[in-house]
């Protein structure tokens, strides 16, 4: 089950870097978790910081996240600055107590979960969780994406507590009012409607789940429709709406992988390790499985957990990276033509730092979409917190409204294409923080994406 992964910059020297987490080998299905043995290496989390040159280098021990010796079973992970200090840290969710290290500012972390009370799990079906708001009134809620169970969605009250309505609006089953084996989830506007839409990814012999936001708490399954229903032989994890080529519509890359190893040979028509899939968005409500086109890569097999998504290399083009079982992690870089992009960093100041729960809508002419500030996605991962707006061939961005989490409401005018901006509440652009694409060359072995 373990394998999340994070995007994001733990050192504020504006390069992404990566977090992995690890599980390990338990020596009984009844191994007590806080005695799992972390003195082999290979069980270690790993950190490795993105170096100017696009190359990375493993500065687990240096950071003081290696956590050697008796430790946890890694499950999942998520990114914030939960004390406002201006650096991310880290919450690690394991087979065993949960972890908070703080970023202490200096390339290193610290253990605090003991001291933020943050000790007790509780047990559940939930895997992956997103946040956004769904119904527009200004308050984030609150998705889970459960295994064997209905899913659960969780109305913000405004009031500090939450109403679970997933039966209501309809995303608890599938257009079937089936149970689904789900594990991951993102949201984005897929149709360019203003509102946050949902895809998930469940268990072998079933299909994903495309769920369309209609408005008032109201969804529709509309995965037949929009043509995900013909693939049901694989078994989802990681899963991101994902933009490939900036023309500002956010296709769907799916991570598959089989929970039992024990498929292979046995004639069932699947196996451990899957290829990846890979949906492109065709502006109508539907989309063309484009997976065979995309590049022999994504075909190859993988047991692939966590998926994360971002700018890895501030050059205009997303990268998902992939954390698989047993293996070395992938990440999957596009290297065919894009389009115009815009980069928005969102920094609070009545608002948490990190704005999460910042919702930002582009308007282009007519054509409006949204993307929001969110801590966690894919599967027990944590994407980059920059909003990523592709504008295909636009070269600037006409109108940007930014609704902070404090209420407040930001409007930015005709944005030049193919920048980093850093917009700080209240005050807009930060001109000294703004800057253009990187130089970095990124080589790889073939063409199309890898």
């Amino acid at each position: 089950m373990p394998g999340g992964v994070a995007l994001f910059d733990y050192n504020n020297d504006g390069l992404l870097d990566i977090f992995l987490v690890n599980g390990g080998r338990l020596t009984s299905p009844m191994q007590v978790p806080e005695r799992f043995d972390r003195t082999n290496p290979r069980y270690w989390n790993r950190l490795y910081r993105q170096n100017k040159d696009g190359s990375f280098s493993d500065v687990t021990e240096a950071a003081r996240l290696a956590n050697p010796g008796v430790g946890n079973y890694g499950m999942g992970v998520a990114v914030a600055d939960y004390d406002n200090d201006g650096f991310a840290d880290l919450f690690l969710t394991n087979y065993g107590k949960n972890i908070l290290y703080h970023n202490n500012g200096d390339g290193t972390f610290t253990d605090v979960s003991k001291k933020s009370g943050i000790t007790n799990t509780s047990g559940c079906y939930g895997f992956t969780s997103v946040t956004a708001d769904f119904d527009h009134d200004g308050w984030p809620d609150i998705y889970v994406a459960c295994d064997s169970t209905p899913s659960l969605l969780y109305h913000n009250n405004r009031d500090g507590t939450f109403t679970e309505t997933a039966k209501t609006a309809g995303v608890a089953y599938n257009e079937d009012g089936t149970l689904q084996g789900s594990m991951g989830v993102s949201a984005d506007d897929f149709t360019h409607s203003g509102l946050q839409d949902i895809v998930k990814t469940n268990f072998s012999d079933d299909t994903s789940t495309l769920y369309l936001n209609r408005g008032n708490n109201l969804f529709d399954d509309v995965t037949q429709i929009a043509g995900l229903a013909k693939i049901t032989r694989l078994l989802g994890w990681g899963v991101q709406f994902f933009d490939f080529d900036n023309s500002g519509w956010a296709g769907i890359l799916i991570a598959n992988g089989h929970v039992y190893p024990e498929v292979d040979g046995k004639g069932l028509g699947t196996s451990y390790r899957e290829p990846k899939v890979a949906y492109y968005n065709l502006r109508n409500g539907k989309f063309a499985d484009i997976t065979a086109q995309a590049g022999a890569v994504l075909n190859e097999p993988h047991a692939a957990h966590g998926m994360a998504l971002g700018d890895l290399f501030n050059n205009g083009r997303e990268a998902a990276v992939v954390n698989n079982m047993n293996e070395p992690p992938s990440i999957y870089y596009n290297t065919a033509p894009v389009g115009n992009f815009i980069s928005l960093q969102l920094v609070g100041v009545k608002s948490n730092r990190a704005a999460l729960g910042a919702a930002v809508t582009l308007e282009q002419g007519t054509d409006k979409r949204e993307k929001e500030v969110r801590s966690g996605d894919g599967y027990i991962s944590q994407s980059d917190l920059r909003l990523h707006f592709g504008l295909g061939q636009a070269t600037k961005a006409d109108k940007i409204v930014i609704r902070w989490p404090s209420g407040l409401v930001e409007t930015l005018n005709d944005l030049p294409a193919n920048r980093y901006y850093v917009v700080r509440e209240g005050s807009g652009v930060d001109a000294k923080q703004t800057h253009a694409v990187s130089n970095v060359a990124i080589k790889s072995a073939g063409s199309g994406s890898n």
